[in-house]
């Protein structure tokens, strides 16, 4: 028997951008409304053969931030491939690319922070 699950998003937004992005799912080990600083949602049309996607993040969210939640993302979509296809040799291509984008997003934020002290 199919069952159905739902996931509902509440984004609250100003002038300036999201204040805050919100989330429940009937599934959720956690219950009632969880806050998210950003996300990506991403959805596979199969008659037009594209994606579709929503990305948001809160004002708030930093760059620091931001780089940890792409790397962790792009770790994700590597098992998520690795599964869905049982291509282990690209997916690990995948973790190969994300850690290397990781290295690259620190020494780009030690450096910056370097600069702009003193």
């Amino acid at each position: 028997m199919a069952t159905e699950s739902n996931i509902r998003l509440a984004v609250t937004m100003d002038d300036v951008g999201i204040e805050r992005i919100r989330w429940e799912a009937d599934d959720s080990p956690e219950p009632g409304l969880n806050d998210a600083g950003a996300m990506i949602l991403a959805l596979w049309d199969p008659e037009r053969r594209n994606a579709l996607r929503i990305d948001l993040w809160v004002k708030e969210m930093t760059v620091d931030d931001m780089n940890d939640f792409f790397f962790q993302t792009l770790l994700s979509m590597a098992d998520t491939y690795a599964k869905a296809t049982t291509d282990t040799a690209l997916a690990s291509e995948i973790k190969l690319f994300a850690r290397d984008f990781a290295e690259r997003a620190s020494k780009k934020a030690h450096t910056q922070t370097r600069g702009q002290a003193g």
